[in-house]
């Protein structure tokens, strides 16, 4: 059997507290879900919510209708009379999703109407959707607490619905209420009841249990999924894309067209528009999921992989690392040293491990990339040679223009100077960086992240971790510890090129 998936990142996942993605941010991430992803639906919308997101739908229509998408591509209407149904018409969209009441509680708290009445207010606005060419699924809102608290009202509605001519009924958890037990359950009762119909659920993590119900839903014949990236959306959120699609692959027969090896890269591209950052421990997606941090797992990895799971990294465009701190072995450095072409005997390696460990006690975070510099230092060996210093370098701010950056340089000895403005201090000195690097014909590597790390206390002379990722051939991380943040940035700045100054071509 498959199952469809479709993705609301742009509608439920925009309702995260201080979310809002611009119009070309919004296309973006369509046409990255149902272009490279492989969605089979995304929602990015809600009716009649401004001018500025009626304009988006409108772009984001002409796009899908010239690729032959359109069919794809939802947006949340309500019953009120025709007014949702002629903003979608106008924006170009094809399907609506119609927002019902899925309980009692909120049919007689928001809309004062009998069952009856609200079962004739939705039949007459999807006859008129339906009349008008668009093709209309119908959302069942706070479903969940209908089959807890009034199931008799939930099967009135839906023995009424199941007559009209809809595509869909999607089945919330809107308040994220449920658990495994019962969203098997309630999905089973209504699968079983209406064995024609095509039912979504739509799953929210208030209890952390998203990708569970997800999991029980999918067990009962269920025919969709609702998932954003990332897990955005109100409250606690939604069923993550990648935690949902990991599980449906290792957990059920189920098929779908959903590709794992992009996961990764769109969920980092909406990390990046939301503002909200990826936990580092997030399954699948996060940071450190696929890093061994203790010596033994990473011993057992290195003689026979047992430490190894289904939930293999290069499935999802990644690879394992192994860290380094004050749990780390000889194993996990070895593991390092190796991707990095490094051999070192007995005796060295000794002491390179007891100096990651006294860094890690320190709370120190040692890179892969950091490990040549750290044997350098502990061996006074040649394997790093600084052959970039910085001499001196002057940064200047003044309200009402530019900051300025002058800097002074040495390559291979020997001395090199420029002076630029930029839009900050840090950017008037990459761009010194580069006058100077352009006509010697090198190539600096991409900043891909910028993240600064500031002590909690509020103290003014706290020191400031600033962690740059770069990509060149690889994507590689450095870092820089100062008073001032600039600084450290400048700290992790030269250590970046340094690296790519002594790697082999």
């Amino acid at each position: 059997m498959r199952i469809e998936i479709m993705d609301t990142t742009l509608r439920d996942g925009e309702q995260t507290s201080g979310v809002s993605f611009t119009a070309s941010e919004k296309l973006s991430v369509a046409k990255i879900l149902l272009e490279d992803v492989k969605v089979d639906r995304i929602e990015v919308a809600s009716a009649k919510v401004s001018e500025g997101e009626f304009k988006t739908v409108k772009q984001i229509a002409d796009w899908a209708n010239k690729q032959g998408l359109i069919e794809k591509v939802e947006v949340l209407g309500f019953i009120d009379g025709t007014e949702s149904i002629d903003w979608i018409i106008n924006s170009g969209a094809k399907t609506v999703n119609m927002l019902c009441k899925g309980s009692m509680k909120h049919l007689k708290g928001q809309l004062r109407k009998s069952p009856e009445e609200h079962i004739a207010d939705i039949s007459a606005a999807l006859k008129y959707a339906i009349s008008k060419g668009l093709q209309a699924n119908i959302y069942l809102e706070d479903w969940s607490n209908g089959m807890r608290n009034s199931p008799e009202y939930v099967f009135q509605l839906l023995d009424s619905l199941t007559k009209l001519p809809f595509k869909r009924i999607m089945l919330p958890d809107t308040l994220g209420i449920l658990n495994p037990a019962e969203t098997q359950n309630y999905c089973k009762m209504v699968v079983d009841r209406y064995p024609g119909i095509h039912f979504d659920y739509h799953a929210h993590n208030d209890y952390d249990l998203a990708t569970a119900n997800v999991l029980a839903a999918c067990s009962t014949g269920i025919k969709g999924i609702h998932t954003t990236v990332n897990g955005l959306g109100e409250r606690a959120g939604n069923a993550p894309l990648s935690s949902s699609i990991a599980v449906l692959k290792d957990h059920t027969n189920l098929e779908f067209g959903v590709l794992e090896e992009k996961i990764t890269m769109v969920s980092r591209i909406v990390e990046s528009f939301s503002g909200i950052r990826i936990p580092s421990n997030k399954p699948i997606i996060g940071e450190n999921v696929f890093t061994q941090t203790c010596g033994v797992h990473a011993d057992g990895d290195s003689k026979d992989k047992l430490y190894f799971n289904d939930l293999l990294p290069e499935r999802f465009g990644r690879v394992r690392k192994y860290a380094l701190g004050k749990t780390a072995g000889k194993s996990n450095i070895m593991q390092n040293l190796k991707e990095l072409g490094i051999e070192l005997d007995t005796e060295a390696m000794k002491k390179v491990t007891k100096r990651v460990i006294e860094l890690g006690d320190l709370k120190e975070n040692v890179t892969a990339d950091d490990l040549p510099f750290i044997i350098s230092d502990v061996l006074n060996s040649e394997l790093i040679e600084h052959k970039i210093k910085i001499r001196n370098y002057s940064l200047s701010l003044t309200d009402g223009l530019k900051p300025v950056a002058t800097l002074s340089i040495e390559i291979n000895k020997k001395l090199y100077q420029e002076t630029a403005t930029g839009d900050g201090q840090y950017d008037a000195f990459m761009k010194a960086l580069q006058k100077i690097y352009k006509p010697l014909k090198k190539k600096l590597p991409k900043l891909l992240d910028y993240m600064v790390t500031i002590p909690p206390g509020g103290r003014t002379d706290a020191l400031v971790e600033t962690v740059i990722t770069w990509e060149n051939s690889r994507e590689f991380k450095t870092r820089g510890l100062d008073s001032d943040q600039t600084n450290a940035a400048i700290k992790a700045t030269v250590k970046m090129l340094n690296i790519i100054e002594n790697e082999k071509i």
